[in-house]
């Protein structure tokens, strides 16, 4: 008889409620974690969130949400931005790394599901409150020796494959476990990979990217071929005691740059967060203390005042296209009026440029020469960037013409998008008839 006063599962989940803990509430967090949770591991690193759900008042679950994992490769390959990308906008994907049913609760078989869907419909209010991100996605690794993942599925998640059986062990290093676990995503905002792989971030957003340069995505090896292609650059500086070599300088900077930096002082903080390792392999020598110490900004402004932009741009653009060669599937070339500039005739000086699609980087640049204009320099500068075949070019109606056209086909085996405008008739009526007949026919 007395079952029959037991009131159903739905409403019992019904009552649950999940908050953050309080602060007095953190020794019991981590002591139940300790004990219970099969990692027995409460301490995790950077920034996190600690919830506790509970059921008529008495605790039911708890569950810890944290910064999300360095590099997981399905999950990059997921989303689809590149390694310039992940460096800046990790921090808007958040990891539930631990998620804990007090064993007597497990009798409510939807308890886990509930509680998870809850904790979500908040996790990106308090991030944000607590944090200062925005969440877009939210991830987390799944045991499927131990357990079946049932209630991320029933919360939205996707199974996007197993990991590699790895580890972080410290800041540079990974031990393997041998104990691969299964990759659970879920998107808490609706276009959130799509956010994240877009080279421009919506303006609600992108002021969370702008202040950030997050950990280096480049390995070392990737850094010292950096470092020797400016070891052919000569040094106008001259006298005693420099310890920082201008391609020590010059490769910190370029770096600096992909991680966001946009000043000298940004160059000396970022560059002090480096590895002992990246920073070696970007040339920087020990000095008589054993220590490695970066540029400082003053280092960076006179070393970089001193060089020769064109073979600055030309170095690291074509470095860059060796480590991301999908960053040139697209390129525009453009020119653009450098404001403050001038030339011997008054004018000011004008630079044509080729800047990637995706991530909005220039590889390559030239002068638009006086009583000139940019259509001269269209083969000159495709030629120092030497596209792969199969790039996207585009430019603006100045170009649209027949040998700016051939350029791209003939010469680089690639395809064109150039605007169109109005007043040159002859080519927009071609343009109109063609389309007429091939794209609109019924």
């Amino acid at each position: 008889m007395a079952a029959k006063n037991i009131p159903p599962e739905s409403n019992l989940l019904q009552r649950v409620q999940v908050r953050l803990i309080r602060p007095d509430e953190r020794p019991e967090f981590d002591r139940r974690l300790k004990h219970d949770h099969y990692l027995h591991q409460p301490e995790v690193a950077g920034p996190t969130l600690r919830y506790i759900a509970e059921l008529d008042g008495e605790a039911v679950a708890i569950l810890l949400f944290a910064s999300a994992a360095l590099h997981i490769k399905a999950r990059d390959k997921w989303i689809g931005w590149s390694a310039r990308q992940r460096t800046r906008r990790l921090g808007m994907v958040v990891n539930n790394a631990r998620f804990l049913v007090f064993p007597d609760r497990h009798k409510l078989p939807n308890l886990a599901s509930r509680v998870l869907a809850l904790v979500l419909k908040r996790l990106g209010q308090d991030w944000l409150f607590h944090h200062g991100k925005p969440v877009l996605l939210v991830e987390s690794f799944v045991d499927e020796s131990r357990f079946r993942g049932t209630c991320y599925k029933a919360c939205g998640f996707t199974a996007l494959g197993a990991t590699a059986g790895f580890a972080r062990a410290s800041r540079e290093f990974y031990l393997q476990h041998h104990i691969p676990k299964q990759l659970y995503v879920r998107r808490l905002h609706s276009r959130g990979p799509e956010l994240l792989r877009q080279s421009r971030l919506p303006a609600w957003i992108a002021e969370y990217e702008a202040a950030v340069a997050g950990p280096c995505p480049l390995q070392a090896a990737a850094l010292g071929s950096l470092h020797e292609r400016f070891r052919s650059l000569r040094d106008p500086r001259r006298g005693h005691g420099l310890y920082h070599r201008q391609s020590w300088v010059l490769s910190t900077a370029a770096v600096c740059t992909l991680m966001g930096g946009t000043g000298y002082r940004d160059f000396e903080s970022i560059s002090s967060r480096l590895t002992r390792r990246q920073l070696r392999a970007l040339g920087i020598q020990p000095d008589q203390h054993g220590r490695l110490r970066p540029p400082s900004d003053s280092t960076f402004r006179r070393v970089l005042e001193a060089c020769d932009v064109r073979e600055f741009v030309a170095i690291v653009g074509q470095w860059l296209l060796e480590q991301e060669p999908a960053a040139i599937a697209r390129l525009a070339l453009d020119g653009k009026t450098l404001r403050g500039s001038g030339r011997r005739d008054g004018k000011a000086l004008q630079i044509f440029s080729a800047v990637t699609h995706h991530l909005r980087m220039t590889l390559q640049q030239v002068p638009i020469e006086e009583k000139t204009n940019e259509i001269p320099n269209f083969r000159t500068l495709l030629r120092a960037v030497k596209p792969p075949p199969g790039t996207l070019v585009t430019a603006d109606a100045m170009h649209c013409q027949q040998e700016s056209a051939r350029c791209v086909v003939e010469e680089f085996g690639g395809d064109y998008l150039f605007g169109l405008k109005g007043n040159q008739s002859g080519i927009l009526e071609g343009a109109e008839r063609l389309l007429a007949q091939q794209a609109f026919s019924p």
